[in-house]
């Protein structure tokens, strides 16, 4: 159906953890398992999630993010100049709060070729190479570190004050970009819960609380991607997901993409965005009026990853339907809305429900766009 991606089925990347893999990690952390061990699991868990992938019918293959307790906080951890730090807080979630982590700029910030995640992309190409799919990296958004930055977290030995670390920021980004294509990526997502919490009220109020100036700060993070995304390789496909908070089924915005969709769709310069549309809080889709024509895709997060119920198939293509009225068939394609497990505790269901969602994608996929 696609051969360049994002595909017409495709998955935003994490996977609900095996058992063995959070046994493992559980014994790690305790001291009672080696980090040679821990490795080990996971290289098993993840060669069998490449086969899943493909027995499923995917044209990518991820690592589930198996080697992670966190979408993003592992990533910014292990970057020079940031530390992952104890707060008062967790996130607020709907009815739940996450554990109380927190980002803290110690340093100058950059990327390392010695960042773990480069070594861990290595090992997913090698795994797909047995499946011939086209293996796909996720890295949290430079935006999620900005945004998440809580007052008195930058150290102002290297920066005076937030504005200051955006050209290393940035640097860092490009670095890691480079690297990972150096290492072989062609298919990599910035996953962002920044943009979506921009289509909120109530989230851009916290967000003042934590002195971010939010005027004009769509137009601050268009300008501050596309350096980082400028002069990047034609063969290297760079996606985002845009996250409406995924933590164990729960959620933190609401609001349509009205407010930053020029911005984002049509000044941003990706590849393709992952939009969440499983709910009504994602509003219409009358902002995707904004995609560019031409080879821009807009993947329609249509089936929930938060539950086990399937999505009528009937009901999808309607709503594909809809979608079109909007922007150009040809230029969609279909995913969960978010992934299984952004974090290690992953979301309420099970992985034969996890199976059924992906087998789901790419049948109304194949139905939509199997000519195409």
């Amino acid at each position: 159906m696609s051969v360049r991606p994002p595909y017409r089925a495709d998955v935003v990347g994490s996977f609900l953890r095996p058992a063995a893999v959070a046994e493992a990690r559980h014994d790690f952390a305790s001291g009672d398992l080696s980090a040679q061990a821990l490795r080990a699991v996971e290289d098993d868990a993840i060669a069998d999630l490449v086969r899943k992938e493909a027995d499923n019918g995917l044209q990518l293959a991820t690592d589930g993010e198996f080697r992670r307790s966190w979408w993003h906080f592992d990533f910014f951890g292990l970057l020079d100049g940031v530390d992952i730090v104890e707060l008062d807080h967790g996130i607020q979630f709907q009815g739940v709060q996450t554990r109380p982590r927190g980002i803290e700029i110690t340093g100058k910030i950059g990327f390392s070729g010695t960042h773990p995640f480069l070594d861990h992309f290595r090992a997913l190409k090698e795994d797909a190479k047995a499946t011939g799919a086209q293996p796909k990296f996720t890295i949290p958004a430079p935006t999620v570190l900005d945004f998440r930055l809580e007052p008195g977290h930058i150290d102002p030995s290297f920066y005076d004050g937030r504005d200051a670390i955006v050209d290393d920021l940035v640097q860092a980004y490009r670095d890691a970009v480079a690297a990972f294509y150096d290492a072989g990526a062609r298919y990599l997502q910035f996953d962002d819960t920044a943009w979506a919490y921009l289509c909120s009220e109530v989230e851009l109020d916290k967000a003042k609380e934590r002195g971010i100036d939010t005027t004009g700060i769509a137009d601050r993070y268009a300008t501050l991607l596309n350096r980082i995304l400028d002069g990047k390789p034609e063969d290297l496909v760079v996606t985002t997901h845009v996250c409406r908070g995924n933590f164990r089924s729960t959620w933190i915005s609401s609001g349509g993409y009205e407010p930053v969709a020029e911005q984002l769709l049509a000044n941003t310069n990706y590849d393709g965005y992952f939009l969440e549309y499983d709910t009504d809080r994602a509003g219409g889709f009358e902002p995707l009026r904004f995609l560019p024509a031409g080879d821009k895709t807009v993947v329609l997060g249509l089936i929930t990853s938060k539950s086990g119920d399937l999505e009528n198939p009937d009901d999808v293509k309607r709503r594909i339907d809809e979608a079109a009225k909007f922007a150009p068939l040809g230029q969609l394609a279909l995913s969960p809305q978010c992934g299984f497990a952004s974090t290690e505790e992953g979301n309420v269901l099970t992985e034969d429900q996890q199976w059924a969602k992906v087998r789901s994608v790419v049948g109304i996929a194949e139905d939509v766009w199997g000519d195409s």
